[in-house]
């Protein structure tokens, strides 16, 4: 019997693609071999010089190819394309966002805007654009090496860099060395908020659940796999890196609120004091499974969601809600059953999940004993990784693009409009 292939379809970096099977047969025996097709990153070494002494070229508006960050601010929408840039669109009306242009960033993941100045990270650099006017943008200043995370060598000035690629095996969990990334099997689903406080003169972005960057009190902060890194931006167009704290390990996702810092890990939620934003100190750590888990918060309540997945060291799917009235002492008030959570908003008494694959989710959590009975819809087809509840519309980002949906109703959204992925 020939040899027969399973169809492949294309998707994007954040979700799964089906698995590429080949069942073999032969004429006297029925053996069947399997073949797994899997997602993985090899390294690449890269010289720092090389993409300091380049171009940061600011292009014409570019179909979107592979969503990951969203960020707003005033009438625009920003997009982060990972790796590769961030996408600027005028927002001014979420029925009809116009594509003005692109900055292209290699080794860019994360962003974020204080007073017309977008911060984003180069690989170990810090970058600060002047987008005063989104169609004539500026860089200001670099400030080099305050991502160290990614050096290989620091004394040739050498970085690891990974590129995605695809590979074949006959094991059905495969498992690379040092220096690759955990492989992913494309059968299965993989990984890829609130308004942030203010400070005096100064006019700050919204970012989702999933950032990793943020603003507090005059200062930036940013987090990586396992430390807080602290730079001062009360002048906006000067950042300067300041401090760093050592947080421990799987550090994901950092949310502010009020004089506050909520830090999501694959291990717990860590809170700290800002109130000092130059020095910041820790209250608590609510610990829990390993899992993925970006955290929303209002005044009295922090909603966690944990996921499974390849890269979640297969934890758990479930929404925790803790009651931080002491954050000193946050307690565990509650859990509830999820499919696949991701990112999430809270909007006063209405909560968005995006559960993956699984579509977005809604909830009323003015009873937060009772959030699993009160679902107040479920967009099952619309596949999604982030949320932000913004002043004109609800954002949600996934795999197949990023939609925008009028929520003056919270018992029932209503599309405005969706900039889909242009698959090549």
């Amino acid at each position: 019997m020939k040899t027969k292939l399973l169809p492949l379809s294309r998707w994007t970096a954040f979700l799964f693609l089906p698995v590429l099977v080949v069942l073999s047969f032969t004429s006297c025996e029925d053996e069947v071999e399997t073949t797994y097709t899997y997602r993985t990153q090899v390294p690449l070494f890269l010289e720092v010089n090389t993409f300091r002494e380049a171009d940061i070229l600011i292009e014409p508006g570019k179909p979107l190819d592979n969503p990951g960050k969203i960020y707003i601010y005033g009438d625009y929408l920003l997009i982060s394309e990972p790796d590769k840039g961030i996408h600027i669109l005028d927002n001014t009306n979420p029925a009809t966002p116009k594509n003005i242009n692109f900055i292209n960033i290699p080794g860019t993941m994360d962003l974020a805007i204080n007073s017309n100045v977008l911060y984003a990270d180069n690989y170990v650099d810090l970058l600060a654009f002047d987008i005063t006017n989104p169609k004539d943008i500026k860089l200001l200043k670099r400030e080099e090496d305050v991502f160290p995370n990614l050096y290989s060598n620091e004394e040739t000035g050498t970085i690891v860099v990974y590129k995605d690629t695809l590979i074949t095996s006959t094991q059905a969990n495969m498992h690379l060395g040092h220096w690759g990334r955990p492989a992913t099997r494309l059968d299965f689903f993989a990984n890829a908020s609130g308004m942030e406080s203010r400070a005096v003169s100064q006019n700050y972005g919204q970012g989702g659940s999933m950032a990793r960057f943020t603003l507090l009190g005059g200062h930036l902060y940013a987090v990586d796999d396992n430390h807080l890194r602290i730079f001062n931006v009360e002048l906006p167009d000067d950042p300067k890196f300041t401090s760093e704290i050592l947080l421990g390990w799987g550090i994901e996702t950092i949310f502010p609120f009020k004089d506050k810092l909520f830090i999501g890990s694959m291990t717990g939620m860590h809170i700290y004091d800002a109130s000092t934003p130059s020095d910041p100190k820790k209250m608590a750590e609510y610990q829990h499974i390993t899992a993925c888990d970006p955290v929303v918060v209002n005044d009295e309540y922090a909603f966690v969601t944990l996921r499974s997945g390849t890269g979640c060291r297969m934890g758990i799917d479930e929404l925790h809600v803790l009651d931080i009235i002491n954050p000193y002492q946050p307690v565990l008030l509650k859990k509830y059953p999820m499919e696949n959570p991701h990112g999430l908003g809270l909007a006063g008494d209405y909560l968005y999940i995006a559960e993956g694959k699984h579509g977005l989710k809604s909830f009323n959590v003015s009873n937060v004993f009772a959030i699993g009975d009160n679902l107040v819809e479920h967009l099952k087809d619309l596949r999604s990784v982030d949320i932000i509840p913004g002043p004109k519309s609800l954002i949600v980002i996934g795999p197949d693009g990023v939609c925008q949906f009028d929520y003056t109703n919270p018992e029932k959204l209503k599309k405005l409009s969706c900039i889909n992925v242009t698959f090549r």
